[in-house]
């Protein structure tokens, strides 16, 4: 098996919530999940994130999708990249807006969201959820513990489709 050629994520999930959750009121907002095309980047402000989402939205074996509450869709919460390898999906990138991050975040379960999104992505493309990404060695158990991912080898990690419908089931109620 040939090394991973993408970084490794190091995304941390919060809670797992039903939505987002506003970390000093406890109120949960709606959110909506839409594709990033070349006519959106302009949406991204680079002061907000630490990764070059212009250049992930370029690239055309990939696509972005941003998380906004219902209300405020002008506000991006966080942002994922996936692949689809055609026979499950690949997780490139994720992360939450500077203002989701550290102990004076805003919100809880940004990437929460965004992982079961890409397990929904998956289940849709008739995948059964699985959803595969690479991990900094240090957060592997903590990926195991809080996605239920499973640790393949190396970096890499999956999620099956058990783990991947019990986090559709809690953010995408349909």
């Amino acid at each position: 098996m040939s090394k991973p050629r993408h970084e490794p994520l190091d995304f941390i999930i919060d809670k797992l919530t039903n939505s987002i959750e506003n970390t000093s009121t406890g109120e949960v907002f709606d959110t909506e999940i839409v594709r990033m095309t070349p006519k959106l980047v302009t949406e991204i402000k680079k002061a907000d994130w630490n990764f070059d989402w212009s250049k992930e939205i370029k690239d055309k074996s990939k696509e972005v999708f941003k998380l906004t509450t219902v209300n405020n869709p002008t506000i991006i919460q966080g942002l994922v990249s996936i692949e689809d390898k055609q026979d499950h999906i690949f997780m490139h990138l994720i992360e939450s807006a500077k203002f989701n991050k550290n102990k004076d975040k805003v919100y809880l379960g940004v990437p929460g969201n965004l992982v079961a999104y890409a397990c929904k992505v998956s289940v849709d493309k008739g995948y059964q959820g699985f959803l595969a990404f690479d991990a900094k060695t240090a957060l592997i158990k903590h990926y195991q513990e809080s996605l239920y991912a499973t640790h393949f080898r190396g970096l890499r990690m999956f999620i099956e489709t058990n783990a991947a419908l019990r986090l559709i089931s809690q953010y995408f109620k349909s």
